[in-house]
């Protein structure tokens, strides 16, 4: 991190507009690098990045995520072109496939292919971004026709984040894209994901040491004891509502006995409760920070060690002024 380098997101239940616009402007002021909006079925989020690009000054708006099936490659280009004039080039798109149950089950879309999905979506967006022909940006999913984007001739690099949790997708982040967003992926396992990146980095001829890891990461500053149980509650979310991906993942990473009563407790409505006491200590210490404002800031600061270079925070769920204010202030750059 340089200086202390920090995104925030705002988490996509319960969104309160004007409470999470009031949170982005006083993370302006207060010197987070980053603030980042998700997708999932409720708000559109390009409205709501539009009003927050027109009513901040220095902070970066970022999509995070936006799935890469609901809008086609050229709409996210086009997308990304105009956000990024009306911020000023303070845009950051961050996209990746989402997952089967609301790919078709929401939007009405085959989920086929993500990972190439991805790719095509990235070449697209750089090609025409760059004022390429889309012809050129070599897709592998369509045939394009010679299209560039009627827009004023401007420099725009929109720097492109990919949320992945499978080794091949990640390589692909080194050889494609600008940043890789991570959930859940425990603290101590960074070291093989930089390898598939830099894997991809030469692939590609990049430096692997320009492509940010920049994970979403849950820190509580309430103590001990309520951030425990705050967190507990996160995991047993994600674990049984938020598909297999990360059940998966946090099976590969030595949980499966644990991830498999976790996810029994939560999808029974009658036993959803017990799901985050069935998280164990160890998986939310190694996913998550807790303890005071003190402890959570040099716990934040430590992951600069395991090569997290934009760590960004998960926002409180209450969509509630005074709990946002506190938690902005609480883990702002020092």
């Amino acid at each position: 991190m340089t200086q202390d380098r920090i995104g925030l997101v705002a988490f996509w239940k319960n969104y309160d507009r004007e409470v999470y616009l009031k949170a982005a402007q006083l993370a302006d002021e207060l010197g987070y690098d980053s603030f980042w909006l998700p997708e999932a079925w409720g708000y559109d989020v390009v409205p709501l990045i539009t009003e927050m690009a027109l009513k901040t000054k220095r902070i970066k708006i970022g999509t995070a995520i936006i799935n890469v099936f609901s809008r086609t490659p050229g709409l996210i280009a086009m997308t990304a072109a105009t956000l990024d004039e009306i911020s000023e080039g303070r845009f950051m798109l961050g996209i990746g496939p989402s997952g089967k149950r609301v790919i078709e089950g929401f939007h009405g879309r085959e989920f086929e292919k993500p990972l190439t999905q991805v790719r095509d979506v990235i070449r697209v967006v750089k090609t025409l971004l760059a004022g390429g022909r889309l012809s050129d940006a070599g897709a592998k999913l369509h045939d394009y026709r010679p299209f560039t984007l009627e827009m004023p001739k401007r420099e725009r690099h929109v720097p492109i984040y990919c949320a992945a949790l499978k080794q091949q997708a990640i390589t692909s982040i080194g050889e494609l894209a600008d940043g890789w967003i991570p959930t859940f992926w425990p603290f101590d396992e960074f070291e093989e994901p930089h390898r598939w990146i830099a894997e991809g980095a030469k692939k590609a001829g990049r430096d692997p040491s320009e492509i940010d890891t920049a994970p979403f990461i849950a820190a509580i500053p309430l103590g001990d004891q309520i951030g425990m149980a705050r967190a507990k509650e996160i995991v047993a979310f994600y674990i049984g509502g938020m598909g297999d991906y990360y059940k998966e993942m946090l099976t590969s990473f030595g949980f499966g006995e644990q991830c498999e009563r976790i996810d029994a407790l939560y999808k029974d409505k009658t036993t959803r409760k017990q799901a985050a006491e069935a998280v164990p200590d160890e998986m939310v210490n190694r996913l998550m920070i807790t303890g005071d404002p003190n402890q959570c800031v040099e716990k934040l600061r430590s992951l600069r060690d395991v090569g997290i270079t934009l760590p960004i925070l998960n926002l409180p769920n209450e969509p509630s002024w005074p709990v946002q204010e506190m938690f902005l202030r609480a883990m702002a750059p020092r």
